[in-house]
């Protein structure tokens, strides 16, 4: 009977190929999509539900504009957001009044057909790339080891303890190598089932070929102005979820993250 040493042993890395290659191309991939998307909004700044969406009609989000102020409303609520958001300086010192700056946008001059090049091209990679995620983490039983929710888990007690140690720097620096507790799994749970396909559903549901051919997209939403809306507040959530994924990283450890991102990292039992 052969005996295994310890030298024996294969260190598994920590994070899987497949994990790590969907992870940056999906990097890179929601960051355009949310660029040459501003693009796209700068062309009409306002929000609306149903099926209206002229400018005379009710935007229960709008960003306004002219020459001297901007300003972001949100149903009765206005906030000023000159030199930030449709008022700003151009590089050149120039006011310009699109809603969103350059510096947010892709391209970096107004082009709604670039901006909208730029966002089918890489929503086809970013869709493809999703689906083949998921099909491959459910082979591996990356979701089922990983993400699966306990009974246990879902006791409001310990959704609450979780949240409380989340909160804290000592525990975050600490919990790098561990298991995903109950806030990871329900975040990630939430990204990657209901977010990301929800962009991609409603980013559908607002191209008129697909409205033309797959009407019941539209009734599904309520109409292509609710799914534009659905669309950006969605695309908002993807954003704060980012930043504090961000804030994680930094305070557990950003070097050691990033290394284990690229390289697969050495693992602690089972794959992130």
């Amino acid at each position: 009977m052969h005996i295994h040493k310890e030298s024996d042993i294969i260190p598994q890395p920590r994070h899987r190929l497949t994990t790590r290659l969907w992870h940056w191309i999906n990097a890179l991939c929601l960051l355009v999509l949310l660029m040459s998307g501003l693009t796209i909004f700068n062309a009409h700044p306002r929000l609306y539900w149903g099926e209206y969406g002229a400018n005379n009609d009710y935007a229960w989000m709008a960003v306004g504009s002219s020459e001297r102020i901007g300003y972001l409303r949100l149903g009765d609520m206005r906030i000023d957001t000159t030199g930030f958001l449709g008022n700003w300086q151009d590089s050149s010192g120039r006011t310009q009044t699109w809603a969103f700056p350059g510096w947010a946008t892709i391209p970096s001059y107004y082009s709604l057909a670039d901006g909208r090049r730029w966002h089918f091209f890489f929503a086809w990679i970013f869709s493809f790339g999703l689906t083949l995620f998921m099909i491959r983490s459910l082979w591996n039983r990356h979701i089922q080891s990983d993400l699966r929710m306990r009974r246990q888990e879902w006791r409001p007690s310990n959704i609450w303890r979780s949240f409380r140690d989340h909160s804290r720097i000592s525990v975050i620096r600490q919990s790098w190598d561990k298991p995903y507790n109950v806030i990871q799994k329900l975040s990630y749970i939430g990204v990657i089932f209901i977010l990301l396909p929800l962009m991609i559903m409603t980013g559908l549901t607002m191209s008129p070929a697909m409205d033309a051919n797959w009407p019941l997209l539209t009734e599904l939403f309520g109409g292509r102005q609710s799914a534009r809306s659905l669309h950006f507040i969605a695309a908002f959530l993807l954003v704060l979820f980012f930043l504090i994924h961000m804030l994680m990283v930094l305070l557990s450890g950003p070097l050691r993250q990033t290394r284990a991102m690229i390289t697969g990292g050495q693992a602690r039992g089972v794959d992130k």
